[in-house]
């Protein structure tokens, strides 16, 4: 029934962890989790001594591993959901909540978990701190924060041979990860219009993945640095997406770097708003039905941003830099950057063009999330 064994066999072998050369043990045991959830097989929480429960993402699951998983449990399945989700479903839930799902065919779990709410709440219960916690390692793999959950008794279990990770080992390793990044390379790349600049690439977090640093000019150290944050936007950035201004703000804050007589702009790996590619273009979907970004991605769980900024923080040390002039029109990404430990002695503006596309999208900015943007006056100036 299933395209991976459950079971474990007669005769296992421990799992023994990588000496620490190969990396931090928790940090290793987060990135296996998460890579496990994304390829669509179970993975099992516990608390050390205490509750385990096995869980699916239901992002990576099929009809088939949905039906492995509901067998292998025998009894006992929900659906966890973010307390977002559970606000759109009806539910004043704000922990999260667990749905019930006996019965269900797997294609009818969407309308539990992602699209629009139809009729009634669905029956629900209180979620547990490993729900959370299977939430987070959905995050941290970029997967929607829905997931089939099961919890186990202390007899043997089919989900005994699934790789295992403690909510200890969860918190130590996202921690862990976030302060080991690595300086890979440095090299040259003079730009269009820019001039002289510096490519810097780190490599770090949970999954290990490559996020670039951009030097234009030569930024004097010894004062605060103008320096721009700037999440990946595949649409807009590369492709001019008429929906965000994110490839304007790209451009012209780059420039605005030259302008100031040089500066660093971040360019992290974070996709809508730390949400990933696939859930950012679902919510567009459900943008083009006419809800705005905040609404759409609350559909698929997340919050208003999902970004960190701990793996910005550790780039800019990596780059001698600890005093910063921020250019962004957020005044959230000041507080979160200096949670981090960076000082942000300023803020600077940094605008893009305003079209039929995207007024909306920013004017939910401004309204909804808190940014620094007066529309009307932006519209005023380019009349």
């Amino acid at each position: 029934m299933s395209a991976y064994p459950l079971r474990a066999p007669a005769m296992s072998t421990p799992t023994v962890p990588l000496p620490a050369p190969f990396g931090h043990p928790a940090a290793i045991a987060c990135e296996r989790a998460a890579a496990e959830l994304r390829s669509g097989r179970p993975l099992v929480l516990h608390e050390g001594t205490g509750a385990r429960t096995a869980v699916l993402a239901l992002d990576g699951a099929t009809p088939a591993s949905y039906a492995a998983f509901v067998a292998a449990a025998g009894a006992g399945v929900s659906l966890f959901v973010t307390g977002i989700r559970a606000r759109v479903l009806g539910i004043d839930a704000p922990r999260g909540a667990r749905l019930e799902v006996a019965g269900r065919h797997f294609d009818s779990l969407a309308a539990l978990a992602y699209l629009p709410s139809e009729g009634a709440p669905p029956a629900w219960t209180s979620p547990t701190g490993l729900d959370a916690g299977a939430a987070e390692i959905a995050r941290l793999g970029l997967l929607l924060p829905v997931l089939l959950v099961h919890d186990l008794e202390a007899a043997p279990s089919p989900f005994d041979a699934c790789a295992q990770l403690s909510l200890q080992e969860l918190a130590a390793g996202a921690a862990h990860a976030n302060r080991d990044w690595e300086l890979v390379v440095r090299t040259e790349v003079p730009l269009r219009e820019v001039g002289p600049a510096q490519f810097v690439v780190f490599r770090g977090g949970v999954a290990q993945r490559d996020q670039v640093a951009i030097i234009v000019g030569q930024p004097d150290l010894t004062r605060p640095v103008p320096v721009r944050v700037h999440s990946s936007c595949l649409t807009g950035d590369l492709f001019g997406s008429l929906k965000c201004d994110c490839g304007d703000q790209l451009r012209n804050g780059l420039l605005k770097l030259a302008e100031l007589g040089g500066g660093v702009l971040l360019y992290m790996d974070q996709e809508g708003r730390g949400t990933g590619i696939a859930a950012k273009l679902r919510a567009y979907g459900y943008q083009h039905a006419g809800m705005d970004t905040i609404d759409a991605d609350a559909l698929l769980g997340f919050g208003p941003d999902e970004r960190r900024y701990e793996g910005a923080a550790a780039m800019l040390r990596g780059l001698g830099v600890n005093q910063v002039r921020l250019l962004t029109n957020n005044p959230a990404k000041v507080e979160r950057l200096r949670a981090t430990g960076i000082e942000v002695v300023g803020r600077m503006p940094v605008t893009g063009r305003i079209t039929a596309d995207n007024e909306g999208y920013l004017r939910t900015k401004a309204a909804r999330a808190g940014h620094a943007l007066d529309v009307d006056a932006l519209i005023a100036s380019l009349s």
